[in-house]
């Protein structure tokens, strides 16, 4: 984390704050209200309870992606992120990781949960949670290991409560060691670097690795290290890990939590991770991510619309980039435009892209800037009817699980100019607006 913290410094990304802060929803609310007003990530010094600074907004920025993916000059996210996952599949177990240097472990201090800064964030939370939670675990069958994200709730130092749920990987290989009545082992991550965190938020097949796909990002091996009390290796970067495992067939009273969508999912009997062992880095900092938030919605959004985008550009011409901002219900898709109907053919193929997601689908041309909704919706009013280019489709669908039909149905719009009346609807434009520098036109 001091190498990342060190980077954001050097590009102007990180504000810091010195003043003690109490990490019951004060930490929560100046994190927000610094999101308000910009993408820079805030380190806070001092925090109430812990020795352990924390940072939060990390990934709230597009632009801080696409450096962290190494994208070149000019290339989108989503055919970065697709080169990436391209490369990562199939990758030998030697080519993504390596043993940690020696002495890696004189870096490392035991410590309790309760020694962590104990995060509220949100009015009715049920109490402090990990909320930038990675849990590294093996197919108990095949020995594949899975990074993914679950939220979890700090109920004392020997336990946290998770929830588990819908087609996570990590989901599969609890209910499979659980019907063997077996406990599953896992390592929670906490302040992972850039290429395991976005590395866990890779959508892969169960056979393939995140490991390799945070190799594929890094640029290099990943270096490990063993755990003291379970059989697993984990990541030498990592500034926290929680040891420990899921105890089967047995579930317990977690929340409420104020999740991504913007409300709270109210308490439920979830998962229980047994905590056996805690290490951190002697100079660690803690991740706080709060949920629902650009951090948390920025990474969400990018590796939806490369999912999208690959399902889209595969089937249809002319697809130049695909936006899932400002949320991850809403694809956009910039079509270099060919033919009549093509911002149709472009929507429809989304639709069948994903289906958790695409609540909303619009098509655009080439000229319009997809992470700007203003400049989408000026497209959708002035490029055409607002009546025949926009179509209701009810009860169509959404999430994998037939009681959250609050998420059926879906809007499609064609924003697109009218085909073979593109010069009717060119935009105006002032010359030299690229090369006025303005502090020569006004008083300092």
């Amino acid at each position: 984390m001091q190498h990342l913290l060190k980077s954001l410094e050097k590009h102007g990304d990180l504000k810091h704050v010195e003043r003690q802060v109490n990490p019951e929803f004060e930490l929560a609310a100046v994190t927000k209200a610094l999101q308000d007003s910009s993408n820079e990530a805030v380190l806070f010094h001092d925090v109430v309870g812990s020795d352990i600074p924390v940072v939060s907004n990390i990934y709230g920025s597009h632009e801080r992606l696409l450096r962290m993916v190494g994208a070149a000059p000019g290339q989108s996210f989503c055919a970065r992120w697709i080169e990436l996952t391209e490369a990562c599949m199939g990758a030998k177990d030697e080519a993504v990781y390596e043993t940690a240097k020696a002495g890696i472990d004189g870096e490392f201090v035991a410590c309790k949960l309760s020694d962590l800064p104990a995060l509220t964030w949100h009015g009715k939370d049920g109490g402090p949670y990990f909320t930038s939670a990675v849990y590294l675990a093996n197919d108990p069958d095949t020995g594949v290991p899975n990074l993914s994200f679950h939220r979890s709730q700090q109920i004392s130092d020997d336990e946290l409560r998770v929830r588990l749920g819908g087609p996570h990987d990590l989901t599969q290989y609890q209910k499979r060691a659980e019907e063997k009545g077996a406990p599953l082992e896992a390592a929670l991550l906490l302040s992972c670097p850039p290429e395991l965190f976005l590395g866990a938020c890779a959508s892969l097949p169960i056979d393939a690795s995140e490991l390799a796909m945070a190799a594929q990002i890094r640029g290099e091996k990943i270096a490990m290290r063993k755990c003291k009390t379970i059989d697993l290796e984990v990541p030498a970067s990592v500034d926290i890990v929680v040891e420990g495992r899921f105890l089967p067939n047995i579930r317990r009273p977690e929340g409420p939590f104020g999740e991504f969508m913007g409300f709270y999912v109210e308490v439920g009997d979830n998962h229980v991770f047994e905590v056996t062992h805690v290490e951190r880095r002697k100079d660690a900092v803690l991740h706080g991510l709060l949920c629902g938030s650009n951090e948390d919605l920025r990474p969400l959004e990018a590796v939806i619309a490369a999912k999208v985008y690959g399902h889209v550009s595969g089937m249809v011409p002319g697809v130049l980039d695909v936006s899932c901002k400002p949320n991850v219900m809403i694809s956009i898709i910039k079509i270099d435009k060919q033919y009549e109907g093509h911002g149709k053919h472009a929507i429809l193929a989304a639709l069948g892209s994903h289906l958790d997601y695409n609540k909303v689908v619009i098509a655009v041309d080439s000229d319009v800037d997809i992470y700007n909704l203003d400049d989408v919706m000026w497209a959708y009013m002035t490029r055409g009817r607002a009546d025949t280019r926009a179509q209701v489709l009810h009860d169509f669908p959404g999430f994998y699980r037939d009681e959250m039909k609050d998420h059926w149905g879906r809007l499609t719009i064609d924003a697109t100019m009218p085909w073979g009346r593109e010069a009717e609807f060119s935009r105006k434009s002032v010359p030299g607006v690229a090369d006025i520098d303005l502090s020569k036109y006004l008083e300092p």
